[in-house]
């Protein structure tokens, strides 16, 4: 069992390097700027839904709140940069620290409880978040940050010309949040992590701090999800309490994950390959004729796919090796 299992990692990590490679060369091939848009949106998802993953899908801990962390990133980014000229990449690290600390003072006494009313927690203290962020005049209030354009330049991480620097490096925060879950997956967090969510008393009986355990995977889920909201500022150049912090937020870094298989290593990047390009397709062509569809659409297809496959898409993989194996 454990040598299946090793070999299973190995080849993970082979995939993850082989796809990491082609996706790599993909815009090499494709030009069209709305595309490359759609294909940077997807790999921020990717990294988001499975930084989501490790709090929700791994430890168990149903989050709709992660929009907090996601905007803390964001607004970190651009406050320090506009109001004190600091570069981006400091701002990065300063939000994910900051969305780290925030996210073990809320664990602090949201961890206490326990199902839906942890998750009716995580919204109200995520809306509650925005509503302040909404008032904070310093901040900009509801009207936002409009970050100034300063040319193309790495070291301030702003690009007018081309999207493929925002492409790549999408790419390595995806592939760094994949390695990341690949590496905690088989370290005594990960198995922690699991014994909380399948038995937290039973965990606790084992030896497992659940408390710690719970408090450790706020932490690196927020900082990962803080450091997509500082990339997002950046490549927008305008941020508001709305586009940050928006409930919707939430929900799309949870969805690929559900939709793809929750708790697993390949479901949230599976999940976001699909919803993704659908999502902004569907209100491309619809436009706000169709407002609200794009939610009707992959709402339907998740629901779907939870009746056909409650363990997600990745099951049907799974399904394959098993009947493969007979």
């Amino acid at each position: 069992m454990d040598t299946a299992f090793a070999q299973r990692r190995r080849r993970d990590l082979v995939i993850a390097a082989v796809f990491a490679a082609i996706s790599a060369l993909v815009p090499l091939f494709v030009k069209d700027v709305y595309v490359q848009n759609i294909m940077v949106l997807t790999l921020m998802y990717a990294a988001l839904s499975q930084s989501w993953n490790i709090l929700s899908g791994y430890c168990g801990q149903i989050s709709l709140g992660h929009a907090l962390y996601f905007g803390l990133g964001a607004y970190t980014t651009a406050l320090l940069f506009t109001k004190f000229g600091v570069l981006p990449w400091f701002g990065m690290l300063g939000g994910g620290l900051i969305s780290a600390a925030v996210a073990m003072a809320l664990g602090y006494p949201c961890f206490r409880l326990r199902g839906h009313y942890f998750v009716i927690a995580t919204i109200v203290i995520a809306e509650t978040g925005l509503l302040l962020f909404q008032n904070w005049d310093w901040a900009g209030a509801a009207l936002g940050i409009d970050i100034p354009v300063r040319g193309d330049s790495w070291l301030k991480f702003q690009f007018t010309r081309s999207k493929l620097p925002y492409f790549y490096f999408a790419l390595v925060l995806a592939c760094i949040a994949w390695f990341v879950t690949w590496w905690l997956e088989d370290s005594k967090w990960g198995y922690w992590w699991r014994a909380v969510k399948d038995n937290p008393d039973a965990a606790e009986s084992l030896g497992v701090v659940v408390f710690n355990s719970k408090m450790g995977a706020a932490a690196v889920s927020a900082f990962l999800t803080a450091i997509g909201g500082s990339f997002y500022a950046q490549f927008v150049s305008y941020i508001d309490p709305e586009s940050v912090m928006g409930f919707q937020f939430s929900l799309l870094m949870a969805l690929p994950a559900v939709l793809g298989g929750i708790g697993t290593l390949w479901g949230p990047v599976l999940g976001a390959v699909i919803l993704i390009p659908l999502t902004e397709l569907t209100r491309s062509f619809i436009g706000g004729s169709g407002r609200g569809v794009d939610l009707i659409v992959y709402g339907t297809l998740i629901v779907l796919i939870s009746l056909a496959r409650p363990e997600g898409l990745v099951g049907l993989f799974s399904l394959r090796r098993k009947e493969a194996a007979r």
